[in-house]
């Protein structure tokens, strides 16, 4: 095929490679070249947030993105307590931390730790709960004749700290009202 395979690279590999190909008409060549990158974790260009949002009951995945070569191994901690994977808590091999079912009491400073055989780093957010939406008057069944019109009612409750949306789509294709005014229409009631 062609193909050229190096494993476990140094930085002694690092080069142009030049690859030729030959036959009885002639020969042609064709390069590359092979930049081995190692570096310490880092958090400057992808810092974690500062604040992150949980729904109460809900499920949350906090990122963890540092800039790193070689891929880093992560732990995360919640204030001093250092977390282990469990039945509620979960490290994924990107680094994400998981809680599903989350209470009052996952509340608090989260931070993640990067370190491979360059370095190490660690970056720090805090983890507030909010009340979950809920719907409490869902669309009803609707049948009507043709050429008649038809309302639908969604009614929602929310955490007061947080903005509400409602996004209404038929067979799965969000609606657009502005494009479909003429046969849509949005009431929005305070």
């Amino acid at each position: 095929k062609g193909e050229l395979r190096m494993q476990s690279l140094t930085f002694d590999d690092a080069g142009m490679y030049q690859c030729i190909a030959e036959n009885l008409h002639g020969i042609i060549y064709a390069n590359a070249e092979l930049k081995i990158v190692a570096s310490p974790p880092t958090f400057e260009l992808n810092p974690m947030k500062k604040k992150i949002l949980a729904a109460k009951g809900g499920r949350v995945i906090i990122e963890c993105k540092p800039k790193a070569a070689p891929k880093p191994k992560f732990s995360w901690s919640k204030g001093t307590e250092l977390l282990v994977n469990g039945s509620r808590i979960r490290i994924w091999d990107d680094g994400s931390l998981e809680i599903i079912n989350v209470t009052k009491l996952d509340e608090g400073r989260y931070t993640c730790f990067a370190e491979n055989n360059r370095g190490k780093a660690n970056s720090t957010g805090v983890l507030e709960m909010t009340e979950a939406t809920r719907i409490t008057l869902a669309p009803l069944n609707v049948d009507v004749t043709v050429g008649e019109n038809a309302t639908m009612q969604c009614i929602a409750s929310h955490d007061p700290t947080l903005d509400l949306t409602f996004i209404w789509s038929l067979n799965g294709y969000v609606i657009d009202f502005e494009k479909e005014h003429e046969h849509y229409e949005r009431n929005v009631m305070v």
